[in-house]
């Protein structure tokens, strides 16, 4: 047993939120959006871990199994994830490479990349659990690409790309199933919440210093509901684990609330809330309504713990991987991916337009 609650603290290290949605129909994506810039977890993370030394990788199959070319690139799907979808979304491109990827050519940093590391979180005790990128260090890799891109089409050029680019910022849910309990003897669960949010304005405040104007910060999940979370912690029927949920709940309302204040006080800024929980609870409840059939478990082996390494070329997969939302025991399917991205994309452009 206590070899079993090892590896599952291990597999939950390099994990992070689960974004989920409909998919109900199309929208044309805004005019003018220069790049998409993506920070945070391994739900954005397009294979930045490939290149740093962490057990949180997933470039291996079956990851990527269903990618172009059923290539392994280091996410945390079986094939495109969320960052692929929203820059597909806001028109774009159709891949958000890593920006770690020693193969990124000068057209490629034009229009964004993914800073993400699977495994990262804004508490520092996070990253140094998981050893993923933390994300101080995620805003070096942004100055450093700036510098970059200065080489390439000069200052004045680089101030309108950062301006008019959209940046997706995703990194709760490893402090939440991480850290807090970690964290448990210093601090209840409201007060850790709110030294979270305290932690994720400030990031918010150093991308906009960097030039970041319109910027897209995720909620929590329902973490109590991750496949591997009501394996260890729901009991013989594996329910959704309430004071996790709980938790999660309370982050995302106190983020929620303080957005619109810190962007009143960021001149030009659009600050778009993008909500995790209650999407992520609808197509738990009801698969059928997104041609889904099951919601509680992944498709990579049993579906019940098997996340980065325990997901192997040795663990079977489930027959049909369109019918599952989760692809592991944290992170969602390519199908996942693209039905929360189209339940989600509306309101973002709404908000950040």
């Amino acid at each position: 047993m206590i070899h079993l609650l090892v590896n599952v603290i291990v597999f939950c290290l390099y994990t992070s939120v689960i974004y989920l949605c409909s998919s109900q129909g199309t929208i044309n994506p805004p005019e003018n959006v220069s790049a998409v810039l993506a920070f945070g977890d391994s739900f954005l993370d397009t294979g930045n871990n490939n290149y740093i030394i962490t057990p949180g990788k997933a470039n291996f199959l079956p990851y990527g199994k269903d990618f172009m070319g059923g290539k392994p690139t280091g996410r945390f799907s079986n094939g495109k994830n969320i960052a692929d979808f929203f820059a597909e979304g806001l028109g774009v491109k159709e891949y958000l490479p890593a920006y770690l990827d020693p193969s990124l050519q000068d057209n490629d940093l034009l229009t964004g990349v993914s800073f993400a590391s699977g495994g990262s979180g804004y508490d520092p005790l996070t990253t140094n659990i998981s050893s993923a990128i933390p994300m101080l260090d995620q805003l070096n890799l942004l100055k450093q690409y700036i510098g970059n891109l200065t080489r390439i089409v000069g200052e004045e050029a680089v101030m309108n790309i950062m301006k008019n680019s959209v940046s997706l910022v995703c990194a709760s849910t490893n402090d939440l199933i991480i850290s807090l309990p970690a964290r448990s003897l210093e601090y209840d669960v409201p007060t850790y919440d709110r030294m979270l949010v305290n932690l994720t304005l400030n990031f918010i405040q150093e991308l906009y210093k960097l030039g970041t104007r319109k910027i897209a910060v995720f909620g929590a999940p329902p973490t109590g509901c991750l496949p591997a979370e009501r394996t260890l912690f729901g009991g013989v029927l594996r329910m959704c684990v309430q004071k996790q949920n709980e938790a999660a709940q309370l982050y995302s309302n106190m983020l929620k609330e303080q957005l619109p204040v810190l962007a009143s006080s960021l001149p030009e800024s659009r600050i778009a809330f993008v909500d995790f929980y209650n999407p992520l609870i609808n197509v738990i409840n009801n698969p059928q309504q997104y041609g889904l059939q099951v919601t509680d478990r992944g498709c990579c082996g049993t579906g019940l713990l098997e996340v980065v390494f325990l997901c192997n070329k040795l663990s079977p997969t489930c027959p049909d991987d369109s019918k599952y939302f989760f692809w592991d025991s944290i992170h969602l399917s390519e199908i996942g991916c693209n039905i929360f991205v189209n339940q989600s994309l509306p309101g973002l452009v709404d908000n950040l337009f």
